[in-house]
């Protein structure tokens, strides 16, 4: 056969054209997929974070699970608030864990989720004696947690410092949910449960994960002016700064004052520069998430399971960003924050609002504490 008596397989014209409309949609839907898989791998090498956020929601579903369990509850005086006791310390156990292994990381959780019973217990005892002083009685007692939060790094490293962070956790939640003395029998079973919650997910996630360190957990600098014990300083600082919080409170009222408390706290870092980074961070991050959770309010009306899935969702964009992006970190926290608010029923923006605003008070009197109060100064290196 000739060559000119072969036949054209050559495709027609249209067909060498640029893809079908549905192959564009494709391609197209194909490069934000493509972007923040690479965004994944750039902030994520080895999916370390993201297994830790995993274990984060992991944790709180379990304990939540167990503490909702008729055949737990019914037996346990204050039963109604055992889940939700349960899932935050399961929650908080699992961010402040800091360790490699998993018989090391087992003992840290176990201790971590006591340390946070043990700061609800001792809210609780001293209730009674808060409840003398009226307005702003309560309040006054977190301040042994935020003192707790920086001078604990003193003792056992990251370990130390989880275990002060979570003393205050475990005041701030018993505060939010109004325990009173009968709840302790509550409060020691969610410990169970909490450690029990967040060991299984950490056996079962890999042998060698690399620890996420929570931002206020980091060491202080070794190159920080030593006049007085810097771990001292920090716990002085944040305890200043949460008392006059707390004054603030009672003399004008504030919509939800733990929330400054919290932000005065956390932002207190080893130098008054690194406060004033974290100050910033904190407050952007703040600013960001809060509207961003305002905007899901309808979403956390009428549909709450896809609430749920957007919040455990920030969770893990939070433990993901925690190392190196302390103000995307917060602003995911503030926007679950915001969320969870709404599901359990607070629809008020401008009590939802009022997270912002509070933020930046508990900031600056933070940042005016680390400034004021022996200010840490980084050691400049001789040139």
């Amino acid at each position: 056969m000739d060559d000119h008596q072969l036949p054209d397989t050559t495709p027609p014209r249209e067909a060498l054209r640029a893809p079908t409309g549905l192959a564009r949609c494709r391609h197209q839907a194909a490069h934000p997929l493509r972007a923040v898989g690479h965004w994944l791998a750039r902030v994520d090498p080895g999916t370390h974070r993201r297994v830790k956020g995993l274990r984060l929601v992991t944790a709180y579903g379990i304990a939540a699970a167990l503490g909702a369990l008729h055949d737990i509850t019914r037996d346990v005086p204050g039963g109604a608030v055992l889940g939700t006791l349960a899932a935050a310390f399961a929650l908080w156990a699992s961010v402040h864990e800091a360790r490699t292994t998993r018989p090391e990381s087992s003992r840290d959780l176990a201790l971590l989720c006591v340390a946070i019973g043990l700061g609800a217990a001792v809210y609780v005892a001293l209730s009674p004696l808060a409840d003398r002083f009226g307005r702003g009685g309560h309040e006054a007692t977190l301040v042994i947690g935020a003192f707790l939060v920086g001078y604990m790094k003193r003792f056992f490293g990251v370990l130390g410092a989880g275990l002060g962070s979570m003393f205050f956790i475990g005041q701030l939640y018993a505060y939010s949910v109004h325990l009173a003395p009968a709840d302790l029998p509550a409060i020691g079973v969610a410990v169970l449960i909490a450690a029990l919650a967040s060991i299984v997910p950490r056996m079962l996630s890999g042998p060698a994960e690399r620890p996420v360190l929570l931002a206020a957990l980091s060491a202080v600098p070794a190159g920080v002016a030593r006049r007085w014990q810097p771990e001292f300083v920090m716990g002085l600082q944040a305890a200043t700064a949460s008392a006059v919080v707390v004054v603030l409170n009672a003399l004008i009222g504030l919509e939800e004052s733990v929330w400054a408390v919290t932000a005065a706290v956390y932002v207190v870092a080893g130098s008054a520069s690194g406060t004033m980074q974290r100050v910033r961070r904190r407050i952007l991050g703040t600013l960001v998430g809060v509207p961003l959770g305002l905007v899901f309010l309808p979403l956390a009306e009428h549909a709450p399971l896809v609430a749920w899935a957007v919040a455990a969702l920030a969770m893990v964009i939070y433990a993901m960003a925690l190392p190196e992006r302390y103000d995307v970190a917060c602003g995911a926290f503030a926007f679950v924050l915001i969320v969870t608010l709404a599901m359990n029923g607070i629809h008020s923006v401008g009590f939802l609002f009022a997270r912002a605003w509070e933020t930046l008070i508990g900031g600056a009197l933070g940042l005016a504490a680390a400034m004021f109060i022996f200010p840490l100064r980084a050691i400049q290196p001789d040139k």
